[in-house]
């Protein structure tokens, strides 16, 4: 805690609060206070301008393009780890040893597979069911299943639910694909790593196994990383939020896993392909770039820009590098619709209205554009998201349960509704 104190004057009187400071990053006001001494509530919608608590896990930012996995920078962790090794990071605070990451693979390797009973979930949802709204479901569902790890005060519990969730969630999502097209559910196997049993698990049928290409095990591994985890995003303050009632991990994943299902969330990858194919064709673009840029139409460019970051997406550079290498290993650089989004990504980088305005690429650009050369459907995509940021929900969801100060989520309102009125009966209205 700072010595400083912020100090407000309202109608002749004064009140006083503490800055409170990181270890990086802005200084925070501390109001807690504030309705004891003034009778008043602060008024910020969206939360935009609010710390809702204190964590140690990510930190982001936005004016430097810089995004921390507990200190590390992302594209360090992109270039030169793995998946899992950022989840044992999440997790524990800090990067594992060689016996520690062993143990931490045998430990979710061993609780991929779910409870048999589970798989007769997915036959209750009508055949084209969006696979978000299964995975919603089918992950609420594991507290119906798992009682032996449902009681949050009991740190070996947490830490159960935190390892099944995590194992369990490609094996969710994967058989949320199977059964969107039609086909078997494929068991996970102990002998692949993580990536490349979801990989499996989603491609691989009873007749031909799949063979796991490194160079789509190394994009998959890199787009989930970063994923993992984005400071206090909607999906994970909504964690937090449903985790401050008391309520069980999995119902709380459930929920970070229905926000994350809105389209100015996780399904921004998804938007940014449908833009890439209303687009069509490399000839419609300049058409597309003179609407972007027409303030007076309402069409917008997806997967450019971000809320957060006023300079490049740091996730997007990696992104960037890793969707050329896939492109060419998979030969499809005469994809019409890649070449539209290669076309655009050109355009972008280069066009002095996109680059004044900071509207680069990002990482939602990219990952929409591999998923698609890997062959996901787009309704597969904020799945995929649901899957990578699992770990940073858990990992969030943990911090939050450890810390003495938090509460049980309440915010105010600014109330606009009508005043006092009595009940009249309704012959006489």
């Amino acid at each position: 805690m700072s010595d400083k104190k912020a100090i407000l004057h309202l109608e002749g009187k004064q009140a006083e609060f503490p800055i409170l400071e990181g270890s990086v990053g802005p200084s925070v006001i501390d109001i807690r206070s504030l309705y004891a001494q003034t009778g008043m509530f602060t008024y910020d919608p969206g939360f935009t301008s609010t710390g809702s608590c204190e964590s140690a896990i990510t930190y982001i930012d936005g004016d430097k393009g810089e995004l921390l996995y507990r200190g590390y920078p992302i594209d360090q962790l992109a270039e030169k780890s793995s998946f899992m090794e950022v989840c044992y990071l999440l997790l524990y605070g800090n990067l594992p040893n060689k016996q520690e990451m062993d143990e931490f693979n045998h430990g979710v390797t061993y609780h991929t597979m779910v409870h048999e009973q589970l798989t007769n979930f997915y036959k209750g949802f009508r055949r084209d069911a969006h696979p978000m709204a299964i995975l919603v479901g089918v992950a609420g569902a594991l507290s119906a299943f798992y009682h032996d790890s449902l009681d949050i005060n009991d740190p070996e519990q947490r830490r159960i639910a935190g390892f099944r969730m995590i194992a369990k969630m490609p094996t969710i999502a994967a058989y949320a694909y199977k059964y969107s097209i039609g086909q078997p559910f494929i068991y996970p196997r102990n002998d692949l790593g993580y990536v490349e049993n979801f990989l499996r698990m989603c491609f691989a049928v009873p007749c031909e196994d799949y063979k796991v290409d490194p160079v789509v095990v190394r994009a998959m591994d890199r787009i989930m990383t970063l994923h993992a985890d984005h400071e206090q995003n909607a999906s994970t303050s909504t964690v937090r939020l449903a985790s401050s009632s008391g309520a069980n991990p999995f119902a709380a994943i459930a929920t970070g896993i229905a926000c994350l299902w809105g389209p100015a969330h996780g399904g921004a990858n998804e938007a940014a392909l449908n833009m890439l194919m209303e687009i069509g064709d490399v000839s419609r673009i300049p058409e597309y770039i003179a609407r972007a840029k027409d303030k007076n139409d309402p069409f917008r460019l997806m997967g450019f820009g971000h809320r957060v970051y006023k300079n490049y997406d740091p996730r997007a550079k990696v992104m960037q590098q890793t969707c050329h290498e896939v492109l060419d290993a998979l030969n499809l650089r005469n994809d019409p619709l890649l070449q539209v989004a290669m076309e655009l990504e050109k355009i972008a980088l280069n066009d002095e209205y996109f680059v004044e305005k900071k509207l680069y690429p990002n990482v939602d650009f990219y990952s929409g554009i591999i998923l698609k050369a890997l062959g996901f459907p787009t309704s597969m995509f904020t799945v995929l998201f649901a899957l990578s940021r699992t770990v940073g929900w858990i990992s969030q969801w943990s911090e939050m349960i450890e810390d003495p100060s938090q509460r049980i989520g309440r915010p105010r309102q600014l109330y606009t509704g009508s005043l006092h009125r009595d009940y009249v009966p309704i012959n006489q209205r």
